[in-house]
């Protein structure tokens, strides 16, 4: 088993209390939080995106991950406003980025965590100047999760909705499980995306040897109003 690596990148909230979460910090300083864990998500020299969503009526307050190897970098997305904290920076889910950026690690991987609690709303940011506007929010995000089968091939079609058009597509490789996957596993999953008239077209395939391990590939399109 190969050592993991906490990542700290928890927001600031009004109360603090105890930690009660363990070997991870996504829950820390929180009075009421709910911890989520992702699965591995397979780095590379470039960037990866995955997104984790919090449970229905809970807001991102704390976000932790753990690394294969210390020379991983993880950040997140989140959106400008004033003060930095749940319901302005954060909504229900969380954009994690991460890529590999130095080491020898043959199989690079990072398991995002959110620590999420009650929604309670946020606040606006109000533009300083008449003739300027404000940060908003122009793309809609679509995900999906293709559920990845040994020795089969799954091909997936997606699209943005009717009234927008496709700003850019990635998608991301990702193992369920206690630690992170060796190299051998993640070289039995072979993935193609095309990208045709706003079209999204993944074609995975995998071979016997990812076994009953729990594998998905998701798929992330940015859509934006036309």
């Amino acid at each position: 088993m190969r050592p993991t690596v906490a990542l700290l990148v928890v927001l600031a909230v009004g109360a603090v209390a105890a930690s009660t979460a363990g070997a991870t910090n996504e829950c820390r300083g929180l009075m009421v939080c709910v911890s989520i864990t992702g699965p591995w998500v397979s780095a590379a020299p470039g960037e990866v995106q995955f997104q984790l969503a919090c449970p229905p009526r809970y807001i991102v307050g704390g976000l932790d991950a753990e690394l294969s190897s210390r020379g991983i970098e993880v950040g997140f997305v989140g959106a400008l406003g004033s003060p930095v904290n749940p319901g302005i920076t954060t909504q229900k889910e969380a954009l994690f980025l991460g890529r590999h950026v130095r080491g020898r690690d043959p199989a690079p991987s990072f398991r995002p965590l959110l620590g999420c609690i009650p929604a309670s709303g946020g606040g606006r940011r109000t533009p300083t100047a008449y003739h300027a506007f404000p940060p908003g929010k122009p793309t809609v995000r679509q995900v999906t999760n293709v559920r990845v089968r040994p020795g089969a091939t799954v091909h997936a079609l997606v699209r943005c909705p009717q009234a927008q058009r496709l700003a850019t597509a990635s998608h991301a490789l990702a193992f369920y499980g206690s630690t992170p996957p060796p190299a051998s596993l993640v070289k039995a999953v072979e993935i193609k995306q095309e990208i045709a008239h706003g079209v999204v077209r993944l074609s995975v395939r995998a071979t016997h040897a990812i076994g009953e391990t729990p594998t998905i590939v998701q798929l992330d399109l940015l859509c934006v109003a036309r």
